[in-house]
């Protein structure tokens, strides 16, 4: 089994009831962090930014973890982001190749920070979204739709057929590649 750094959270907040506002907005927030601890601080983070809601006049109503219904199926997975670089702030589309969201967001973390060198609080997900092979637009990911795909076995030593003919020094180096 397969455990990711990343886990996808729901947390749903308000501000506090007061004499002017006794039913004040709920606000429902799908966000990736690493506990529910800091799915909460990223929670009080946008919802200050968003609605001037803050942490000490707030409170968390329901913090849930949500999982993949059918982790052991490959989906494309589009995720629409926001990222702050030394030059400013850019928005950006991926696509992704994973059996669950989790792992595909942990594809983009890793990404990001290899190819445009982002860490991860500079990065904000606005949207996620599972992908139909038709609608794919980067080359990466439609390159594994096609149903005649293989991949080649490299570095496949062939091996004896008995022990007797086993050496330890050959006079001719092994083909590694079928």
């Amino acid at each position: 089994m397969v455990t990711f750094k990343f886990h996808q959270y729901q947390v749903v907040g308000r501000a506090l009831p007061t004499k002017s506002d006794e039913h004040p907005k709920i606000y429902r927030m799908k966000l990736w962090a690493t506990n529910e601890v800091r799915a909460k601080s990223k929670f009080w983070y946008f919802l200050r930014k968003l609605k001037r809601v803050k942490k000490s006049n707030g409170q968390v109503l329901a913090i849930n973890e949500i999982f993949e219904k059918n982790p052991t199926k490959i989906n494309n997975y589009g995720i629409w982001l926001r990222y702050q670089s030394r030059t400013g702030y850019h928005n950006m589309y991926k696509e992704f190749r994973d059996t669950t969201l989790n792992g595909a967001v942990e594809q983009m973390y890793t990404e990001m920070a290899s190819r445009h060198r982002v860490r991860f609080p500079c990065i904000q997900i606005i949207k996620t979204a599972t992908v139909q092979n038709s609608e794919c637009k980067r080359e990466s990911t439609k390159q594994f739709h096609t149903s005649e795909i293989k991949f080649p076995l490299v570095h496949k030593k062939i091996r004896p057929p008995s022990r007797k003919l086993k050496t330890t020094y050959k006079a001719t180096r092994p083909n590694l590649f079928m």
